[in-house]
């Protein structure tokens, strides 16, 4: 996709981590709307169940007390127990504020009222204001939240989980336009089993050889996301040569924004999603 807000065309793929974060509430509508309007290519997302089984664009599968606050604006515990959205209806989730406090991590955030969206009415809202405004249509980078420790306790098995995930998607037939990615490799494997259609790709964390992790896949994804701080020139052309695409995670000053586009990347997840166009600007 080309990167079509710079002063030159370049095809590369812009990800607003979690819409928007620098500037806006967590995977909000405004952060995903306000990453459309600078030209993000493509909005990283990450998604949890809710009890009634509605997919809940969330990081965490419970209310943070460091965002969020109760439905009487109130502050919460930090028992993530207590919060535990597997544990609650989204109509009890979406009466939380999870925007108006802001976050002391990103002191340039904006402190906006907002809650937590369905995966429904994300997408929904984000299709009609494109649409509306004349936006080209995003990508979405989709991930899934899930570990074997927390199976059952924060969110339904692997199957279940991507089931409900990919039933989401499907409604709106946007496959075409959409990656799914996970630190859990079961999820990827089962995805990659069952709806061989779509993309996947693969989150780690680790300083382990690519391909020591590709192995532990099983097959090779359309996307690997390392953590950026591993990241070697080496391994981009490795991946690269085997049709991978090398997209790192979340990369967010400027020297590190400019080290990591030097190694020959596909694409940055970044939290300032303005910073990266900056630089392509002025390259």
């Amino acid at each position: 996709m080309l990167l079509s807000s710079c002063k030159k065309e370049v095809d590369f793929d812009l990800q607003g981590h979690r819409g928007y974060r620098g500037l806006y509430p967590e995977n909000s509508i405004q952060g995903f709307i306000k990453s459309l309007e600078i030209g993000v290519n493509t909005l990283e997302l990450d998604v949890v169940i809710s009890a009634d089984n509605k997919v809940i664009v969330s990081h965490e599968p419970w209310m943070s007390y460091h965002i969020c606050l109760d439905s009487n604006g109130n502050k919460i515990s930090d028992n993530k127990y207590l919060y535990n959205l597997y544990s609650m209806d989204y109509n009890d989730i979406r009466k939380f504020d999870c925007g108006i406090i802001g976050n002391n991590q990103f002191l340039e955030q904006n402190k906006i009222s907002t809650f937590k969206p369905t995966l429904n009415n994300a997408i929904k809202i984000i299709e009609d204001y494109a649409t509306d405004n004349l936006i080209k249509l995003p990508n979405y980078n989709i991930e899934i939240k899930s570990k074997p420790s927390t199976d059952l306790l924060f969110h339904p098995g692997v199957k279940e989980f991507s089931d409900l995930v990919v039933s989401v998607i499907d409604s709106y037939g946007v496959f075409d336009r959409v990656t799914i990615q996970s630190f859990d490799f079961r999820v990827l494997r089962y995805i990659n089993q069952k709806y061989p259609h779509v993309k996947l790709s693969a989150l780690v964390s680790d300083n382990f050889d690519p391909q020591i992790n590709l192995n532990d896949l099983g097959f090779y994804p359309y996307a690997y996301s390392p953590n950026y701080k591993f990241l070697k020139y080496d391994d981009v052309k490795f991946l690269q040569n085997k049709k991978i695409k090398v997209i790192p995670w979340t990369v967010n000053s400027n020297d590190d924004i400019a080290k990591v586009l030097s190694l020959g990347v596909d694409g940055i997840i970044s939290d300032y999603p303005d910073r990266v166009i900056k630089i392509f600007e002025y390259d």
